[in-house]
């Protein structure tokens, strides 16, 4: 619901040139990717102090950024989007749902938080002839990554997380390989996800091994991460052979060895949504926390960048999600890819009627109307709601004519499939919610 403090208006906001122009604040952005698809979108760069109609950050906001928000703002993050793009709440998140779904959500490595739940690994691992990989929570780029033939080697360092090491891995030319997928969350307020139909297979430099003790510290072979790699003499540059590869070229190459490649993409589309269902309600709720006045459109969206891995059955594991993918581009291969993603995004999140003036003056109008005719609480919130499903229906319409690369993947035939992890999920967050406010009144009464 709208609140309005007549005051703060005045008819000077017909002089603001800012009125007939979209502005972008990219002072939080070190990536030329994006400030080339906003330039080629006719979209002015704002300077430091400003107004913007868009903020673009490479970093998560703080709590203030959002609070600050303008009705005819929006910005690149989803508050509480760290709920599945920080390792340790994503394996927190799948561990509460697996519980009720173990079948449909056995789409992650197993994986135990160190250093809070090493004995329960040491519990599971003792017995199991398994390799186990250990990262940073916070962690990129490969940095701080190790890899273990046993358990008993495994260290319960400080801030980390561990997974089982998925060892037989796809190969392609003897190369391990994985895939960076890019998804685009329009709106959580209701959810509205697409997946970019091109993206990158990055793969190793050196041909795979099983992991032993001579190997397991060489990261050329095991991680596929790009700066790692970059460095290495065998790094190819090439279209089709490459060490980097465009998403649509492996695909291709998959349908040789594999007819039913519509399955795979099939299955990490679902892998990709019911990821994303682990954080549905935090989000959602956090979402209207603070944007309990925007009705149009929505103030944030996000793009992300999945990690998948193809085992040697061909089946997808979703290894992270990174809350804002790399935009740089050191290869031709990375101008192409991300300049027409962030284009197509830009696109897609429809900066059209966010409009400063007409906002503002719409809601001024609609505010002395109410007090005019003293309109009952229920009949403005019947109002709202009714105002809020034409503006879901505008969105939907025109993001369907606008969706450039982008595949609408939720919601979509078949959605209703959801709805159990949906429910589940909702259940868990308002337990864990009535947890926490239980807890905090029984301090505060101490």
């Amino acid at each position: 619901m709208f609140f309005w403090d007549s005051s703060s208006y005045t008819d000077d906001e017909d002089d603001d040139p800012l009125c007939s122009c979209q502005g972008i604040n990219l002072t939080n952005c070190r990536h030329d990717s994006v400030r080339r698809a906003a330039q080629k979108l006719g979209i002015k760069e704002v300077q430091v102090g400003e107004d913007w109609t868009l903020f673009w950050t490479d970093a998560r906001p703080c709590e203030d950024k959002f609070k600050e928000l303008k009705l005819y703002q929006k910005i690149n993050h989803f508050p509480s989007m760290t709920e599945i793009c920080h390792k340790n709440s994503l394996a927190t998140n799948w561990k509460h749902m697996i519980k009720f779904f173990p079948k449909d959500y056995n789409i992650f490595p197993r994986t135990w938080t160190f250093p809070i739940e090493y004995s329960l690994f040491k519990t599971y691992a003792r017995d199991k002839d398994k390799r186990y990989i250990c990262k940073p929570n916070a962690g990129s780029q490969g940095k701080g990554i190790s890899i273990f033939t046993s358990w008993e080697k495994v260290q319960p360092e400080q801030d980390m997380i561990c997974q089982e090491y998925i060892d037989k891995p796809l190969l392609i030319d003897g190369f391990k390989f994985d895939m960076r997928i890019y998804v685009l969350v329009t709106s959580c307020h209701p959810w509205r996800i697409y997946m970019y139909k091109e993206g990158l297979a990055r793969f190793c430099t050196t041909k795979y091994k099983d992991p032993t003790d001579k190997n397991v510290n060489d990261k050329c072979m095991h991680l596929t991460n790009f700066t790692i790699n970059k460095d290495n003499e065998n790094f190819i540059h090439d279209e089709k052979t490459g060490s980097k590869r465009r998403l649509s070229t492996l695909k291709k190459q998959l349908r040789s060895s594999y007819r039913n490649t519509e399955k795979i993409w099939s299955n990490i589309e679902d892998g990709i949504v019911k990821t994303l269902v682990l954080a549905h309600s935090r989000i959602q709720h956090s979402y209207i926390t603070h944007f309990s006045k925007h009705i149009v459109g929505s103030a944030c969206f996000q793009v992300l960048g999945f990690d998948v891995l193809l085992d040697e059955h061909f089946r997808p594991w979703v290894l992270e999600v990174n809350h804002s993918p790399d935009m740089s581009t050191p290869l031709p291969l990375d101008r192409e890819v991300k300049d027409a993603l962030l284009y197509d995004t830009l696109v897609l999140i429809n900066l059209g009627p966010f409009d400063r003036c007409k906002m503002i003056k719409e809601e001024k109008r609609r505010v002395e109307e109410r007090l005019k005719q003293n309109v009952r609480a229920e009949e403005r919130q019947e109002t709202e709601q009714q105002r809020r499903a034409v503006m879901v229906e505008e969105m939907e319409t025109y993001e369907d004519e606008h969706l450039g690369g982008f595949k609408r993947i939720y919601p979509s035939d078949g959605k209703e499939k959801y709805d159990k992890y949906l429910k589940v999920e909702d259940r868990l967050y308002k337990s864990r919610s009535s947890d926490v406010g239980g807890h905090l009144e029984n301090v505060q009464s101490k």
